[in-house]
């Protein structure tokens, strides 16, 4: 079994270079279902999602190569729109190939989608956008169903801001005849990135990145080639590493812009960034302050940063808050945090953080991936040794997470032990 040693370090300095963004290529690749010709996308990250992703398409049909670092798709070889429940189930983003596989195959039979589990995932907006357009659904245990003889434009109001069905619906719709109106729509950068690459294939998307989106349904799309953005995520966890002892990290390949949140609350906290039209740099200052925090759909905080930015509020003297309302129950990194000596309360949305305690050491479990960069992080941060399992949640969302880590000074590596020494440890822990 393999887990992640880590050592106390000091200022932690140097660059990290931001890989592609994990959920637009996630989007893109089934995107690319659509598509009548090749397609080569660049940056997309070599993880264990996009290699599920893989072998989803080679059940299917869809031929997928990595040449240079670019992942080349051919969707003219896909005879089938049957997913196999147990690989859906292995990742949340699934549920794009039923938007993406529909208008060429009238029927899709897909798993519930996976990944990481804040207790629920719920897909009642992917649904309705089917039905809006003409699908019928059917639920079974394990999988749905989604049938359309002919797909039609229709006006969508979604419920709730979810990036993952706006995605969707432009899937759905843009081979749809007619026109389609989406209405309260997330705003995030892969939302926009994803609409982008539809349109370099020649779909027609208007309004991307706003509330309001409109989709003129074509009946052909061309191959080409696309680039997909920069990891937000990934950025903002490591200019947070910068905070821990006051080093210096610069991460390269990015778009500030991506990471106004971020930014204002690493300023408010006491770190300096400076961004450049590429890249940002963070100084920690070694004065850090507790602050509240609540996240919220882009622009707002990302939730996904809420785990990591609660291991450098560890460091802050004082009571921080963070509020997670987008997922009220993403807190299974606290009793891990726990273990290593911090003091943290969770009351309902809310964790209370007593920053300024000192930290040592121990074993601690990765439930998610973005709570394994939390852990990674205190893990620096604590007085000796600490050691994290579930390395595989991590590796589900990071490319290379120690030579990562390792480029801007931080001690840690890749350990293995086998099942006896694996028992032992539980028992120790209780």
């Amino acid at each position: 079994m393999k887990y992640i040693q880590t050592e106390y370090s000091g200022p932690l300095s140097g660059q990290v270079r931001v890989p592609g963004a994990k959920n637009s290529s996630l989007a893109l690749l089934a995107a690319a279902c659509l598509a009548d010709d090749c397609v080569t996308l660049e940056g997309i990250p070599q993880i264990d999602d996009i290699r599920l992703i893989a072998e989803i398409g080679r059940d299917i049909g869809m031929k997928l190569q990595w040449e240079d670092g670019q992942v080349v798709v051919d969707p003219r070889w896909i005879h089938s729109a049957v997913i196999d429940p147990g690989k859906a189930s292995g990742y949340r983003a699934s549920y794009y190939f039923a938007g993406a596989l529909l208008a060429k195959f009238g029927k899709v039979t897909i798993g519930f989608p996976g990944g990481d589990d804040f207790v629920t995932r719920p897909i009642d907006q992917h649904l309705k956008v089917f039905q809006a357009l003409g699908a019928k659904v059917e639920l079974h245990k394990d999988y749905y169903v989604v049938e359309a003889a002919e797909l039609k434009g229709a006006d969508i109001f979604f419920d709730t801001l979810t990036s993952g069905a706006t995605i969707n619906a432009m899937l759905t719709a843009v081979r749809a005849s007619g026109q389609t109106r989406l209405f309260n729509c997330a705003v995030d950068p892969e939302v926009v990135d994803t609409a982008a690459f539809l349109n370099r294939l020649g779909a027609r998307i208007y309004g991307a990145g706003t509330d309001h989106i409109r989709i003129e349904g074509v009946s052909y799309l061309n191959g080409g080639i696309y680039a997909v953005i920069p990891d937000r995520l990934i950025a903002g966890a490591f200019l947070m590493a910068a905070g821990l002892h006051g080093g210096q990290v610069t991460v390269a390949d990015v778009i500030p812009e991506h990471l106004g949140a971020t930014i204002a609350k690493l300023e408010e906290i006491g770190l300096q960034v400076e961004c450049g039209e590429t890249h940002m740099t963070a100084y920690g200052t070694g004065q850090l302050k507790a602050v509240r925090v609540r996240t919220g759909m882009y622009p707002g905080f990302a939730t996904d940063l809420q785990q990591p930015l609660t291991a450098l509020l560890l460091k802050a003297k004082g009571k921080s808050i963070v509020t997670d309302r987008v997922y009220p129950k993403r807190f299974a990194h606290v009793p891990q945090l726990r273990r290593l000596g911090a003091e943290i309360d969770v009351r309902q949305e809310s964790a209370f953080i007593r920053g300024g305690l000192p930290l040592q050491g121990g074993w601690v479990h990765a439930t998610d991936v973005r709570a394994g960069i939390c852990l990674v992080l205190a893990g620096l941060a604590a007085e000796g040794t600490t050691s994290i399992t579930g390395v595989e949640h991590i590796e589900r969302g990071y490319e290379d997470v120690v030579g990562s880590f390792r480029a801007i000074g931080a001690r840690l590596a890749i350990r293995e032990m086998d099942e006896r020494e694996w028992m032992g440890q539980m028992h120790v822990q209780g």
